[in-house]
């Protein structure tokens, strides 16, 4: 963690890190139509591939290995704390395991409750409440999208010569043409819109009569690869298509985010065999669906190998939000879950495996925010930060790969002012500063601060998934009748967060509070619109997809572009390596 004896002046100020072709793939018929193999074919088909490369003298060990690193980065989608073989789980995970001891396992590494806001943060390098989706997740019916004045990872990646493609859930909105993966930066997209859906028929029901298909290539429907493919299996065979014929030589970012393993729970038959003993049905289904996604990472490795990429690559591993307790996963020993503010909401599975390390087979305790990928892999992919693109986000790899304190100190990990307002909450209770109904949480240094209703607050031990069916018998519950609002928490003493410190270190409390109150003024406007019946797959032939038309975004310009664009920030102050950061708090008048 970031030194605990820093300046308030420091630890106030949050900044922006400034980051100081030919394609010789072959086109195989086999591999075009990969979604109709088994694994085993399709390996064979693979070897093709690389043997028509070996006769062009293409071979990996022939390819001279691109000074920018090769980028993967795995996001998997609901995994819980606990749910990794290195954190104690009973579900068996020996990629992960293997992949984490060899790089650098990330324990103090934090992303955000929902599908949606760590999507936008990774791609932009931005905090919820610098983009407007500070309120839940972009519902598939809601004419919104990530705010297309945003640049994106992917953007960035190819002003440097990347070639970047997606594979996976999107989940950041598509109601128009210009919201859609390949118009936000990636050349190629494989994968679903929505945040969830059938894993074989890939089929989404929004609420009844408003259902649709829901798997794209690019901009289309991908109906040819509606074969019945579990899609954890499909999106493996996509990154090895891709990797396959793609030239080592051109540097790569693969973006893979599975499905995996949120709801509705489902795998194959194959992969409940080492899990039969697991009476609850959820916790059981969910296991099967964690091995199956541990070995479609440990293919999609193996095929970084295979076609030589491997020795010249990051990977990076995370979850986008914790476990869901009532859909198997588990975040045991953190407190709640998957939507809340708690650790267990917020705290996440994370490592990075690289032959680049200097410190592999290590564990990093310092302060890392999904953020900080994005300032961190575009230095390593050589590109450059605009000075008007105020991040959020630092640049943590020295952090990551040589031990080093991490240049973060504090996390805002949200303030959301549309939540159910906590009924006992005040201004009062916030000492005037900040009005504790609202919903928000923020860390700095070993301290956090929550106000509102942080959401589902139970510890959730594994002795709850031994029964059959749902059972909160085990649970260790809390009583709400005392009416809090406000928690203080020693994260680094105390990570279960079973010591509420706010009565005994007010000063503390309103330091917080006031940082939240500065951080608020920052913020723009919430961008939650209500739904749009024009959105109904039925009315676009049966499929989930952009609605608006060119007509009608013409006589509203600006909608989504222009309306919260952020202000210029122009106090700067040095750095290392003539880095700079750009301070935020002057925006707060004070």
């Amino acid at each position: 963690m970031a030194p605990g004896g820093c300046a308030p002046h420091h630890w106030l100020c949050k900044g922006t890190m400034l980051a100081g072709g030919l394609l010789a793939g072959f086109s195989v018929l086999s591999l075009l139509t990969y979604g109709y193999l088994s694994w085993d074919t399709l390996g064979s088909s693979l070897e093709e591939t690389q043997t028509a490369r070996a006769e062009l003298g293409e071979t990996p060990e022939a390819s001279a290995p691109t000074s920018q690193p090769h980028i993967v980065f795995i996001l998997a989608d609901d995994q819980g704390f606990r749910d990794v073989g290195y954190h104690g789980s009973e579900i068996r995970t020996p990629t992960l395991d293997r992949l984490a001891a060899e790089g650098v396992k990330l324990e103090n590494y934090y992303v955000q409750p929902m599908c949606t806001p760590s999507r936008s943060q990774f791609i932009t390098g931005k905090y919820q409440i610098h983009t407007g989706l500070q309120h839940s997740v972009i519902r598939p019916t809601q004419p919104n999208c990530l705010p297309l004045d945003n640049v994106t990872l992917p953007q960035k990646l190819k002003e440097v010569g990347y070639s970047t493609h997606m594979v996976g859930k999107w989940h950041l909105g598509f109601y128009r043409k210009e919201c859609m993966p390949t118009q936000r930066g990636f050349d190629s997209f494989f994968g679903s819109l929505l945040g969830s859906g059938d894993y074989y028929t890939h089929y989404k029901c929004d609420s009844p009569g408003i259902c649709g298909y829901d798997l794209y290539e690019n901009d289309n429907a991908a109906w040819d690869h509606d074969n019945g493919i579990y899609s954890t299996q499909m999106y493996t065979q996509k990154v090895q298509q891709i990797l396959a014929s793609h030239n080592p030589r051109t540097p790569i970012f693969l973006y893979i985010a599975y499905q995996a393993v949120h709801s509705p729970l489902q795998a194959p038959g194959k992969y409940f065999e080492h899990y039969r003993l697991i009476n609850n049905i959820n916790r059981r289904r969910y296991a099967a669906m964690l091995a199956c996604l541990d070995e479609a990472i440990n293919n999609v490795t193996l095929a970084l190998k295979r076609y030589g990429y491997y020795d010249n690559s990051i990977l990076i591993y995370s979850s986008d939000n914790g476990g869901q307790p009532m859909a198997g996963g588990s975040n045991w020993p953190l407190r709640g879950s998957k939507g809340s503010y708690w650790e267990g909401g917020i705290r996440a599975v994370g490592f990075v495996h690289s032959p680049l390390l200097k410190n592999k087979g290590s564990l990093c305790k310092e302060l890392v925010h999904i953020t900080d990928w994005f300032p961190t892999l575009i230095t390593l992919a050589e590109g450059q930060i605009d000075e008007d693109i105020q991040l959020d986000g630092y640049d943590i790899w020295e952090t990551i790969s040589e031990g080093r304190r991490s240049p973060r100190v504090d996390i805002l990990h949200n303030i959301d002012p549309i939540y159910t307002k906590a009924k006992n909450g005040s201004w009062a209770a916030g000492f005037g500063i900040w009005n504790t109904a609202i919903q928000s949480a923020i860390r700095v240094n070993h301290w956090k601060l929550l106000t509102g209703n942080p959401g589902y607050s139970d510890w959730v031990p594994p002795q709850s998934f031994s029964n059959a069916g749902p059972n909160r018998w085990h649970n260790e519950r809390v009583s709400w009748t005392a009416g809090k609002t406000v928690w203080l928490f020693n994260i680094t003493a105390d990570p279960y967060e079973r010591v509420d410190l706010s009565g005994k270190y007010p000063d503390i409390v309103k330091q917080l509070l006031r940082r939240l109150s500065l951080f608020n003024k920052t913020a723009v406007p919430v961008r939650y619109p209500a739904k749009d019946p024009r959105s109904n797959p039925k009315l676009n032939g049966g499929v989930w997809g952009p609605w608006f038309k060119e007509d009608e975004t013409k006589k509203k310009p600006g909608k989504i572009k222009g309306e919260n664009k952020q202000k210029k920030n122009k106090k700067k102050k040095s750095e290392k390596k003539g880095q700079s950061l750009n301070c935020r708090l002057h925006l707060a008048g004070g």
